[in-house]
């Protein structure tokens, strides 16, 4: 567990497994503490020695911040950041006329909280209103009226015109912007926006998922099950979970290179699709403040489904910003839930 910050799983891939695994052994560590310090207090110390080894794990598992309430009057001296991953505006509703009034609820979900800076993962369009002549599928113009700018990865195309990978709107003009490929999966992109005098950098990234598919979490479900078929379940689904540690690995090295490079006072959003516990996000933190762990209170999962311990969705301020407000809004609408921060330039 301590070693997790320092080896890439893309040479050591059973990392990835040891980073998943950090809460339950941190919690299972103090509960140890707690018997042995009534039982046998010499065995108390030497698993708090071990526990202290690790230090870095237990600071990002838990936030220790008295949760206060989130106001949405918004100072107008901070920039508001929203990041939610949208799960393709899909819904996790499986009502086929629920479906279609997903995607006005996610808009209205998001411009409610009146914010500066929008940004999403898993954001669908179409150019080809020949196709969608009832703009269906016109997603960006939802968001246009109140967010003029933005810029769009579109790292899946096809020739009907329909596009789809993560995006910025922004209130604020654009004075330049960029995307930083990766070897394998999706790119990371960035905007530069000016308030008052500032220039800002604003990142956002969808890192890979283990991508899995019906019969992945009916896998799953065996594992928790302890059905029959439970080890044939579990390896399959441990043998599809290795090349994406791998592959977030090294797309965690690349945005890293790109964020030491930024010369302008940056924050960084995105799906790591990997927990504070893992190596890639260590690599991409950096000494980069975590909104949540300045604001909240907990553990604060952000991905619904699996665990209750998936924190993987961030907002990641650097030094140059005060976090005034940060909060997980659970809408019910995405397998995500949506991150809100209220920022201030020092």
């Amino acid at each position: 567990m301590c070693l997790v910050p320092y080896l890439s799983p893309e040479k050591f891939w059973w990392v990835g497994f040891a980073g998943l695994a950090s809460p339950y052994i941190i919690i299972l560590l103090l509960f140890s503490i707690l018997f042995w310090l009534i039982a046998k207090p010499m065995w108390a110390i030497i698993l708090l020695f071990v526990l202290l080894l690790g230090y870095r794990q237990v600071a990002v598992v838990f936030a220790f911040h008295y949760k206060t309430s989130f106001s949405e009057k918004k100072d107008s001296s901070t920039i508001r950041i929203i990041d939610w991953n949208l799960r393709g505006f899909n819904g996790i509703d499986q009502n086929r006329n629920t479906k279609k009034m997903v995607r006005t609820e996610l808009v209205q979900s998001i411009l409610k909280l009146n914010p500066d800076i929008i940004c999403l993962q898993e954001f669908n369009h179409s150019y080809n209103t020949t196709s969608h002549p009832h703009n269906q599928a016109n997603n960006i113009e939802l968001f246009t009226p109140t967010h003029p700018f933005y810029y769009f990865s579109k790292d899946y195309r096809t020739t009907n015109g329909y596009a789809a990978g993560s995006i910025i709107f922004s209130r604020y003009p654009i004075i330049d912007s960029g995307r930083i490929r990766f070897p394998k999966g999706e790119s990371a992109l960035y905007i530069d926006v000016r308030k008052n005098t500032d220039t800002i950098r604003i990142y956002t990234t969808h890192l890979q998922s283990f991508k899995f598919k019906k019969n992945d979490y009916e896998n799953i479900d065996k594992v928790e099950n302890n059905d029959s078929a439970a080890l044939t379940a579990s390896k399959n689904v441990f043998e599809k979970m290795i090349p994406s540690f791998k592959k977030r690995a090294i797309q965690a090295n690349v945005l890293k290179d790109w964020l030491s490079k930024s010369t302008h006072p940056s924050i960084l959003t995105g799906d790591f699709n990997d927990v504070p516990n893992s190596y890639t996000y260590f690599a991409i933190r950096g000494n980069r403040q975590d909104a949540f762990l300045q604001k909240s209170f907990g553990i604060g999962r952000t991905f619904v489904s699996l665990a209750p311990t998936l924190r993987i969705d961030y907002i990641l301020p650097d030094k140059s910003f005060i976090v005034k407000q940060f909060e997980l809004e659970d809408e019910g609408l995405s397998d995500h839930f949506m991150l809100v921060a209220d920022v201030k330039k020092l």
